[in-house]
C-alpha cells in the first residue's frame, strides 16, 4: 500500500490575550491508502484542532501553525495556497464534523447541499449534480425522492447520513470523521458505522476516525494513536495497542471500560484531571495523574518504538522493555 498522509511534527496553538493554548504539539503520525487510523483521546486532547488542521480550517487569528509538515500524496498541504487548498478540501480530503444537527444549513434541501458541493468541484450542470446527489442519498440508504426534503425533517441518524453523503460525494481519497455517532443512540450509531465501513471498502477511501469510545475503534480501525494533552502518546496497529497497550495512559483507558467477564462493584477512572493546555508542565505531560511516575519522566519525551512499529511516549514503559530513551 502507498503513503497516502504523512504528518511530521506538527504544532498548533492559539495564541489568546491570555496566554497561549498549546492545543497540538510535535505530533506525527501516517496513513496508508484504503487504511482506517482511530484518534483516540479524552475532550480537550487536540484531535479535532489536528483534523482542522490537515483540511486547513484552522481559524487564524487566533490560530497559527507554528511549525511541522502535513504531506498528502508527497505534498505539504501548509505550504498550499488558499486556492489550492480550497480544490483540494471536499475533493481529495473531505471531513464528517461532529454534529449532524449544525452542520447542515436548515434553509437548503438536502439534496441542494449535497449538489452544491459536486458542482463545486465537478464541471457537471445544475442537473447532472441534481442526479448524482440523488444516487448519493440512495448510497448512504435514503430513498432518493427525499432530494427536496429539508434537514428539520429528518432524524438524527438520517441527517448524519445525508452529512455522510456530503462528504463523500466527489468520491475523497482521504476521509475525517469527528466523532460521527456522538450524539445518535446506539442502535443508530450501529447503522452509520456500518454504513461508513461499507463505503470505506467500496471507494477503496483512507479514513481518520476521532473518537473516544474504544469499542467503535476496534470495530473499525486498522490502527489506533491515543492523543493525550495535544500529544501523540502511543501508536500502533489495533492488535498491538489492544493487545499489549504500554503507556500508563493508554492502560488506564482500557481499565475504565466495564469488562463483562469480571465482577467488580466499581469502574476504575483515570485520577485527576488533563492539564491546562495554556499551562502545560514539563517532562511526560501525564506524569501528575501516572501512579508509576518516577525519575526520568521530568525529562521531555520522545515517541521511540518499542516493536514491530509499536511507538510510545513513555519513559517508564521504555525502560520495563529494554528500549533506550
Amino acid at each position: 500500500m502507498s503513503r497516502i498522509l504523512d504528518i511530521k511534527d506538527l504544532s498548533i496553538h492559539f495564541l489568546l490575550k491570555s496566554g497561549t493554548v498549546k492545543a497540538v504539539n510535535r505530533l506525527s503520525l501516517s496513513l496508508d491508502e484504503g487504511e482506517t487510523l482511530g484518534l483516540v483521546g479524552e475532550t480537550g486532547a487536540g484531535k479535532t484542532t489536528t483534523a482542522l488542521g490537515i483540511m486547513g480550517l484552522v481559524q487564524s487569528p487566533p490560530g497559527k501553525t507554528l511549525g511541522g509538515e502535513i504531506l498528502f500524496d508527497g505534498r505539504d498541504l501548509l505550504k498550499l495556497p488558499t486556492r489550492e487548498m480550497r480544490k483540494i478540501r471536499g475533493n481529495d480530503i473531505s471531513m464528517i464534523f461532529q454534529d449532524p444537527m449544525t452542520s447542515l444549513n436548515p434553509i437548503d434541501t438536502v439534496g441542494e447541499q449535497i449538489a452544491e458541493v459536486i458542482k463545486l468541484h465537478n464541471k457537471v450542470s445544475p442537473a447532472e449534480a441534481a442526479k448524482e446527489a440523488q444516487k448519493m442519498l440512495e448510497m448512504v440508504g435514503i430513498d432518493g425522492s427525499r432530494y427536496n426534503d429539508y434537514p428539520h425533517q429528518f432524524s438524527g441518524g438520517m441527517k448524519q447520513r445525508v452529512v455522510i453523503a456530503i462528504a463523500l460525494a466527489c468520491h475523497p481519497r482521504l476521509l475525517i470523521a469527528d466523532e460521527p455517532t456522538t450524539a445518535l443512540d446506539v442502535t443508530i450509531q450501529a447503522q452509520v458505522l456500518d454504513l461508513m465501513r461499507d463505503l470505506r471498502d467500496q471507494m477503496n477511501t483512507s479514513m481518520i476516525l476521532i473518537t473516544h469510545d474504544l469499542g467503535v475503534v476496534a470495530e473499525v480501525c486498522d490502527k489506533v494513536a491515543i492523543m493525550y494533552a495535544g500529544e501523540i502518546v502511543e501508536y500502533g496497529t489495533l492488535r498491538q495497542v489492544y493487545k499489549n497497550p504500554c503507556h500508563y495512559y493508554t492502560k488506564g483507558l482500557f481499565a475504565s471500560i466495564p469488562n463483562m467477564n469480571e465482577k467488580v462493584r466499581r469502574l476504575t477512572p483515570i485520577k485527576g484531571m488533563m492539564p491546562d493546555p495554556a499551562a502545560l508542565p514539563a517532562g511526560c505531560k501525564f506524569a501528575e495523574r501516572c501512579e508509576y511516575a518516577g525519575e526520568g519522566c521530568g525529562a521531555e519525551q520522545e515517541l521511540r518504538d518499542v516493536g514491530e512499529g509499536h511507538l510510545v511516549r513513555c519513559f517508564q514503559c521504555r525502560k520495563q522493555t529494554g528500549v533506550s530513551r
